[in-house]
């Protein structure tokens, strides 16, 4: 079957495929080998190296406190710069200059300067004006950097994701009798959330990944940190390193996953390409009409 988007592969194309993607195992497989004999090599395969995450001593020590505090860290950031990057992506497209120019200049300020400047910078300020003891001092820097960063890169991606519904879609609300909150609220940002999720998800796994730049600099005792004591403790550089990374990934991953098991599941609910007003808004409006129409109408 052909379609204007999309040929279906002859004998000669299904050939090529089997071929490409033989080509492509074997490489991968040369690849791995080469990575295992160098590590083989390099003695960083033997069991006494691996022997400390078979136990559950560097879990319960090093691996899980980290573990913990990046976790902390992040839901953290997510939880406050999810409502702060809304709040500041939907100002920039207020009609009021008071409003919309302040928005867009602090979303690019702190959008223009590195995360890890922000750390730092919140750090000092915490030491310098604030009573919070040295042992939070690191957890709140790390926290008010990931907000200040990725609240201004969220309030891009909502605005983006407002902007790129069919203008048709507000004028239509506003031919019905709602009010420009209510076009927003109860029409716009309900059909910009499912566009929005991928970029917001993932933004979200950069916060988590973003929390190891606290422990590098800021003496936050994060995973990655846990994973360096743990070093200088059993001396296995490169399975501590592997371990951390495959815990990571394990968390973006199930992140990432999860964030597309919900965009199917907007998508699905959805029967329409238009938002679905609430009856109570619907009551509203009514009621508004009619008390139009029992005084006169205008």
């Amino acid at each position: 079957m052909t379609s204007v988007l999309y040929d279906a592969p002859g004998p000669g194309a299904k050939r090529r495929n089997v071929l490409y993607t033989a080509g492509f195992l074997v490489a991968f497989a040369a690849v791995a080998w080469w990575v295992l004999s160098s590590l083989s090599d390099k003695g960083q395969l033997e069991w006494a190296l691996w022997k400390p995450f078979v136990h559950g001593e560097a879990y319960s020590t090093y691996i899980w406190p980290g573990l913990q505090n990046t976790l902390k860290a992040a839901a953290l950031a997510m939880v406050i710069a999810l409502p702060l990057g809304a709040v500041f992506g939907i100002a920039r497209l207020s009609d009021h200059v008071w409003i919309r120019v302040p928005a867009a200049v602090v979303v690019e300020f702190f959008r223009a300067i590195p995360v890890l400047v922000l750390m730092i910078f919140g750090n000092a300020l915490y030491a310098d004006y604030t009573d919070i003891s040295t042992d939070d001092r690191p957890m709140y820097a790390v926290v008010t950097g990931l907000v200040l960063y990725n609240a201004s890169v969220l309030a891009e991606v909502v605005r983006a994701g407002i902007l790129s519904l069919p203008k048709g879609q507000s004028e239509a609300a506003m031919a019905i009798g709602l009010r420009k909150n209510q076009v927003m609220r109860l029409v716009l940002l309900p059909q910009a959330v499912t566009a929005m999720l991928p970029a917001i998800v993932s933004q979200l796994v950069v916060i988590v990944k973003d929390t190891a730049l606290g422990g590098a600099v800021l003496t936050f005792p994060e995973l990655l940190a846990a994973a360096n004591t743990m070093i200088g403790y059993y001396g296995n550089t490169i399975p501590s390193l592997i371990v951390v990374a495959l815990i990571f990934l394990v968390i973006n991953f199930s992140l990432t996953s999860f964030a597309t098991w919900l965009e199917g599941r907007l998508r699905r609910g959805k029967k329409s390409t238009g938002a679905v007003v609430p009856p109570s808004a619907v009551a509203d409006i009514a009621g508004t009409a009619g008390t139009g129409a029992g005084g006169g109408g205008i």
